[in-house]
Parts: C-alpha cells; sequence; structure tokens
C-alpha cells in the first residue's frame, strides 16, 4: 500500500508539474536591449517582460572537459555538468515582479544564486529587496554561458571579485534612456570574516567569505553600486564601487566595556574599498571587453595576527580580450557566428601586504586563453580553448590546459 501511495503522489507532482509548465512563458534569449543598446541578462529579461506571461521559465546550462597537457606527468581530465541553472520568474502585476535562479553545481550542489523582488515605481526608480548579485564587472552579473567566450569564466572574476558574488539586502537601481545611463545602489550583508577561524586568505581573498544568503549574519552593511553608460552604439560602460567590513561573529552578544573582547572583534575584520571599471564593444564581426578591479583592504595587520591568515592589503586584477567572428564575413545565417577571440588576464591577491607580510607572487598569476566560440543558434554554443597559466615565482613552469564545452541560454 505504501509503495503504491507513492506511485500515485509521483504521478499527481508530475501533472501538476506539467500543468505549471504548460501554463508559463519562456523567456526570450536577448542579450541588449534593441531600442536602448542596454545589456540585458535573464533577470533584466524577466522583469523587462520578454517572457510574455505572469510565470516565465528560463536556464542555462554549462558542461566543461577541462584536460591539463604537457610536463613530465600525465594527468586525467575532468568532466563535469558544472551549471544547472534554472530561472523562476512571477509578474504580481505591472509594477511588481519576483526573480529566482535556483543552481546545481556539479550536478549535487543545490544553490539558490537570485531571490528578490522588483518593485517599479518608475523608469528611474525600481527598489529591489532579497538575494541579489552584486554589480561589479561583467561576468558577476552576465554569466550566462552564451554571454562570454572560453569554456571556464576568467579566472580573476573567481579570485578578485569573486563571481558569482550574492548577498541579501535592499535598494535601488533604474534607467535614465535619454542619458544612456543605469544604475544600481544597494545596502547588502557583507562577506564573514571570521566566524571562529579567519576566512580571508593570501590565495583565495575574499571568495569562501562569501555567505551566499545561506543563514547569513550581519554585524555591519555594506554599499555596493554602479552605473552603466550604454549611449554609443555597441558600447557598454561601467564603474562600479563597493564599500565596508567584513562581518565577525565575535561582535554578537560582545560586551563593550570589555576591553580586551573589543580588540579580539576588531581585529578580526578588514574594511574594503573595491573599484571597478569594465566596457563591452562590438560592431559587426568585431568584439572586444575588458575590466579592471582594484580592492584596498583595510586592518589586515591586525587581521593576520589574530587569525594566522595572510590577506594581502591590495589586491588587483584585469583583464582584455578581443575576437572576430569570422562568419560575418560569409553569407551564413545571422543566427550561427563563429568567434576566434584572445584573452590575457592578470590577478593578483597579494598585490601589496602590510605589516611583516611578504609579497607571495604565487598569488601573482596570469592566464593567456586562445580560443573559439562556435554559436550553433541563439542561445546555443560550442566552446573550446587553450590555456597558459601562470605566476610570477621565478623560473617557474606554466601549465597548460584544453578546454571543451557546451553551454545553452533559454
Amino acid at each position: 500500500m505504501h509503495k503504491i501511495m507513492n506511485r500515485v503522489g509521483k504521478s499527481i507532482l508530475s501533472v501538476l508539474f506539467l500543468v505549471f509548465v504548460m501554463n508559463c512563458a519562456n523567456a526570450q534569449v536577448t542579450s541588449t536591449d534593441s531600442l536602448t543598446n542596454e545589456p540585458l541578462n535573464t533577470a533584466s529579461n524577466i522583469i523587462a517582460g520578454n517572457g510574455n506571461g505572469d510565470i516565465t521559465i528560463s536556464g542555462y546550462a554549462q558542461i566543461d572537459y577541462n584536460q591539463p597537457v604537457g610536463g613530465p606527468v600525465r594527468k586525467n581530465g575532468n568532466l563535469d555538468v558544472h551549471r544547472l541553472i534554472m530561472f523562476v520568474g512571477y509578474k504580481f502585476n505591472d509594477r511588481t515582479h519576483f526573480v529566482t535562479e535556483l543552481e546545481f553545481e556539479h550536478v549535487s550542489e543545490l544553490a539558490v544564486e537570485q531571490a528578490f523582488v522588483n518593485y517599479r515605481i518608475n523608469q528611474a526608480f525600481n527598489f529591489r529587496a532579497g538575494l541579489m548579485l552584486i554589480p561589479m564587472g561583467i561576468v558577476n552579473e552576465y554569466h550566462e554561458p552564451t554571454t562570454f567566450n572560453g569554456v571556464e569564466r576568467p579566472n580573476m572574476d573567481k579570485y578578485i571579485i569573486p563571481s558569482t558574488w550574492r548577498e541579501l539586502g535592499a535598494g535601488f537601481s533604474g534607467n535614465f534612456p535619454n542619458a544612456a545611463l543605469r544604475y544600481q545602489l544597494y545596502v547588502i550583508n557583507g562577506f564573514s570574516g571570521y566566524n571562529g577561524l579567519g576566512t580571508f586568505t593570501g590565495k583565495n581573498g575574499f571568495r569562501s567569505g562569501r555567505q551566499k544568503g545561506a543563514e547569513s549574519y550581519i554585524s555591519s552593511p555594506n554599499l555596493a553600486g554602479k552605473v552603466d553608460f550604454y549611449g554609443l552604439p555597441g558600447l557598454k560602460v561601467g564603474l562600479a564601487g563597493y564599500l565596508g567590513k567584513s562581518q565577525s561573529t565575535l561582535f554578537n552578544g560582545l560586551n563593550e566595556s570589555d576591553a580586551f573582547a573589543v580588540a579580539q572583534a576588531d581585529s578580526s575584520v578588514v574594511n574594503i574599498s573595491m573599484l571597478g571599471i569594465d566596457f563591452r564593444y562590438q560592431k559587426q564581426g568585431f568584439e572586444a571587453r575588458g575590466q579592471l578591479v582594484n580592492t584596498s583592504v583595510g586592518n589586515s595587520i591586525e587581521y593576520n595576527s589574530f587569525t594566522g591568515n595572510d590577506i594581502g592589503s591590495r589586491q588587483f586584477g584585469y583583464y582584455l580580450e578581443a575576437g572576430y567572428d569570422v562568419l560575418k564575413l560569409t553569407k551564413v545565417n545571422n543566427d550561427k557566428g563563429l568567434v576566434l577571440f584572445c584573452r590575457y588576464e592578470n590577478y593578483n591577491t597579494h598585490k601589496d601586504t602590510a605589516g611583516e607580510l611578504t609579497i607571495n607572487n604565487a598569488y601573482n598569476r596570469t592566464d593567456i586563453t586562445l580560443g573559439a566560440s562556435f554559436k550553433l543558434a541563439n542561445g546555443a554554443v560550442l566552446k573550446t580553448d587553450y590555456q597558459i597559466l601562470k605566476n610570477a615565482i621565478a623560473n617557474s613552469k606554466s601549465d597548460r590546459q584544453i578546454n571543451f564545452g557546451v553551454g545553452v541560454w533559454f
């Protein structure tokens, strides 16, 4: 009887899910607004109403094969369903939308990347609250795999920004089409810098401190904002900033009359000032993009002394990429493309250090990526690239890797 009831329950759930899907509208794959030249991602497509329905389902997937090559030691390759994402958006009315992004990483890891309500007061003012992407760089907001070249995202976006970076908060965004400007400004939760152990390191920067909205705690709010200009055909330029302190569990229940405890809590946080600029440009078959991020880390001497870690006092990274769609030279259908590209990136989580901490040149890394993206259709791409990965340690050998991948966005 128990097995029969399980089968009946599964059948009912399957029917309900089928009914749900049949009443949903798929979002259109639109990376740029045709009238304003403004860049769009899945969330902005949902809010813009490109799903043509109250419920919108969208998603993307990234499947990778990474094979180290060269050197005296043989290494196995890595095959991975890296990301499988489902977006679900709901339109309550013309002003109010809910957007959520659910992510499976490496098949078994489930996470929520976005979950926020957007309320449009007018075109210049939208109130947004929930789990949101931090507006820094390009890939952190525009990470659908058909929107960037290369099988993997740039490593600078992993170690310096670090993508995918999202936190809980609230704030405003808006658009001024006549000035071709878009802005975002949010008060958000910060990185967890200390939760019994120090999470920041010289190698990985702030990456291990992302709270991701999972039972997050807050000891001081942070501020994140960005202004984008899209007034010239094919060109988008962004200026972003992030200011605040890392979070620490030592402030919970802190007796402010206990000077020793206060000193410990103060030593468990760092001050973060991050500034980033980025650009994207496309004209006919030519495309280029780049970004630069500089981060000052205050109180690093005290933090490292207290935690025993080696966070640098400044982090710095940039990349430049150029490519050309060779199919633009032919009469092949416009929904196909073959982009040959090259990307140079440098990311250094030990650009500067403070106190007696010595700069570790292993954390000054440079990647060169040469590859091709074959666009099968609008929203489907095959990718391959060859990477040279090295650091600034004298006489160190570079690692080399060949990558193949599949990317879809619908």
